[in-house]
């Protein structure tokens, strides 16, 4: 039996995630490089619709005492996790796709005439407000989450490192090197992140933890 294939996750893998990889021989490293929480915000000036572009904006709305008071909304959404999760505590998800930048090319090209209300964390990118701000869409933006980085030192060679996100790269690069590790990612936007570090780069055939898990697998195998 040779040994087994040592992987780095940026995040902490559920039991199901991770026996997948032990399953398939890997020897798996994990930790959770950002954090995020909840943060104080208000709900007074409101737009028709709404935005959120990752399930942690989700998971802070749903927190707040007036959530209630927002299922009147359609809701744009990125992810099909956020999507559940909206649709599961009764939101309407007008409309969906994997990516910020189709959603703003949706926006852009169909719905500019609407207004929307953009729930965001600190560390989001440029893309979606940039592309609302150059065609003139009426929008507004409210923080409902932070993300802080919480890099850890890795004390063992690996061969593959799993990405989820730009800001969990940042983490993993203010304490460690890539050299030829392969890198995969959850999506373009986390792959972009990378791309001044290193060309060794695999992207999820769609954004999910579990097609991240498939691309490693598939790699190795």
């Amino acid at each position: 039996m040779s040994n087994p294939i040592k992987i780095a996750s940026t995040k902490i893998l559920s039991s199901n995630q991770k026996q997948e990889l032990v399953s398939a021989h890997f020897e798996v490293f994990e930790a959770d490089f950002i954090k995020t929480s909840s943060i104080d915000f208000d709900i007074k000036t409101i737009n028709d619709n709404l935005i959120f572009t990752s399930q942690n904006a989700a998971q802070s709305v749903l927190l707040h005492v007036k959530h209630e008071d927002l299922k009147k909304k359609n809701v744009f959404c990125v992810g099909i996790k956020t999507k559940a999760l909206l649709e599961e505590n009764g939101f309407n998800v007008a409309v969906y796709v994997d990516y910020a930048s189709d959603l703003a090319e949706i926006i852009t090209l169909i719905y500019s005439k609407e207004s929307y209300t953009f729930f965001s964390g600190n560390l989001r990118k440029e893309t979606l407000p940039k592309a609302l701000k150059q065609e003139d869409i009426q929008f507004n933006e409210i923080q409902v989450y932070e993300t802080i980085l919480t890099p850890h030192k890795l004390n063992s060679i690996v061969e593959g490192i799993l990405f989820f996100s730009p800001s969990g790269v940042e983490s993993y690069l203010s304490e460690n090197k890539i050299k030829k590790e392969v890198c995969f990612c959850i999506g373009e936007t986390t792959a972009e992140a990378l791309s001044t570090v290193t060309k060794n780069i695999i992207i999820a055939g769609s954004p999910s933890i579990e097609e991240v898990i498939l691309e490693v697998i598939e790699e190795f195998k």
